[in-house]
């Protein structure tokens, strides 16, 4: 059992929660994951670790309510237990010196791409950060962002924050400028990680990306994660869960991802129906 420490609420949908757990903290590093399982009869999800405390002996989630099992996640409070939480999983993120590293975030990405760019900044690169939603209101971890980067640039869909237009622009802009970029790093919705892949492709840019399959016991035996990079398997919960954004088979991920939509679907609208939660 893993105690919530506490909760905090970043925007709309969007939930911070803070977790009892020494040995992953004492392990975890950026780009790895946990997969929780809420209870026994929940549904084991893959959730970012989005930052640690080795000292405390916890770890950081953040998420947004897109189903059943993170609307559950999201009614616990401080004091509450989960039930299992395995972790750490994944290859860590591989940093090294570039340069320069644009690390690319859409949406709740931003919570992955936080411990990331604080890992390419300490490997010694000049770290820009991009973030971006779809207005003001749902852009978070700005503070925290502007202190892991050395440049911070933000975007918002209706233009009511930073930018107007999407995370892939503003890397247009950056690459139409002839800043220096020796790797790309994207965190986000898939189509946003397809577009800056196309875009880097085009400029011959180093372009790392971190999936999110469909994923059930994350261990590498049961091959629901299964991507398919530069024409071969490989299951993003030990081989990855980053790749080579040029290698991606992107359409094939999409349809995968789509495949339980539907009974997504229908299972929150039961549970909501059933709790009588809030919308």
């Amino acid at each position: 059992m893993f105690k919530i420490l506490s909760k905090q609420i970043l925007a709309k949908g969007i939930t911070r929660l803070e977790i009892l757990a020494p040995e992953i903290a004492a392990r975890a590093r950026a780009g790895q994951f946990v997969v929780v399982r809420i209870n026994e009869t929940g549904e084991r999800i893959p959730l970012t670790i989005a930052g640690q405390n080795a000292a405390a002996g916890s770890i950081s989630v953040i998420f947004l309510e897109i189903g059943k099992t993170t609307a559950q996640l999201a009614s616990l409070s401080p004091g509450d237990f989960i039930l299992d939480l395995l972790g750490p999983l994944g290859r860590p993120t591989e940093t090294g010196k570039h340069g320069a590293a644009v690390i690319v975030a859409g949406g709740v990405g931003a919570a992955e791409a936080l411990p990331v760019a604080k890992a390419f900044r300490n490997a010694g690169n000049a770290v820009v950060g991009i973030i971006g939603a779809r207005n003001k209101d749902m852009v978070i971890l700005e503070k925290e962002m502007r202190s892991a980067v050395n440049r911070l640039f933000i975007t918002t869909d209706d233009g009511s924050y930073g930018m107007k237009g999407f995370v892939s622009d503003m890397l247009k802009e950056l690459i139409e400028k002839k800043e220096e970029i020796g790797i790309v790093y994207a965190i986000g919705p898939v189509p946003m990680m397809k577009a800056v892949s196309a875009l880097t492709k085009q400029h011959s840019i180093k372009t790392i990306v971190s999936l999110n399959p469909l994923m059930l016991d994350a261990t590498g035996m049961c091959g629901v994660c299964r991507v398919t990079i530069a024409g071969k398997t490989r299951f993003a919960c030990v081989d990855g869960p980053e790749f080579d954004a040029h290698e991606v088979n992107w359409d094939e991920l999409i349809n995968r991802l789509a495949t339980f939509k539907n009974e997504e679907k229908l299972s929150l609208e039961k549970y909501k129906a059933e709790c009588k939660c809030p919308e």
